[in-house]
């Protein structure tokens, strides 16, 4: 699927519609993504700040999404853990970049090849648009060759 039109689906997906969050581009390699959270009257925790749950959501699925595009259909790509460190509360609008480049890519193959399950975590910065650091949040993805490539 062309990665614009695949960035208008992920736009309308209801946890992401309701939520206020959008993915603001996608490059047409998938290499690259970057996301925001608008702060809504609707999406804010009690102390009006940034709900911690959509902070999360809003990194969740991009390094499996990224991961799948670029290795294509021979492989396994699943979310196997994740984590989150709340560094400061966010009273604005907050953004995550992710980058998935060729070289680790070519590392899961290399990693892979004989079938093996692989482990690799990957990190994210959310921060405001001044840069100010909101959140660190980890994600570990599993990856593996299907039967019938290996």
């Amino acid at each position: 699927m062309r990665a614009s039109t695949f960035r208008r689906l992920l736009n309308l997906w209801p946890p992401f519609l309701v939520n206020a969050i959008r993915l603001q581009s996608l490059s047409d390699d998938y290499t690259e993504a970057k996301v925001v959270l608008r702060l809504r009257p609707w999406n804010r925790n009690y102390v009006k700040s940034q709900f911690g749950g959509n902070l999360f959501a809003m990194v969740d699925p991009f390094w499996m999404l990224l991961a799948m595009h670029q290795l294509g259909r021979d492989y396994y790509v699943w979310d196997k853990a994740g984590a989150i460190d709340f560094v400061a509360p966010g009273y604005e609008d907050v953004y995550a970049h992710f980058k998935l480049e060729a070289s680790v890519v070519d590392e899961l193959r290399t990693a892979a090849a004989g079938g093996e399950k692989v482990l690799r975590w990957f990190e994210t910065e959310v921060t405001t648009a001044s840069g100010q650091l909101i959140a660190r949040v980890r994600k570990q993805l599993y990856v593996r060759l299907k039967p019938k490539a290996r």
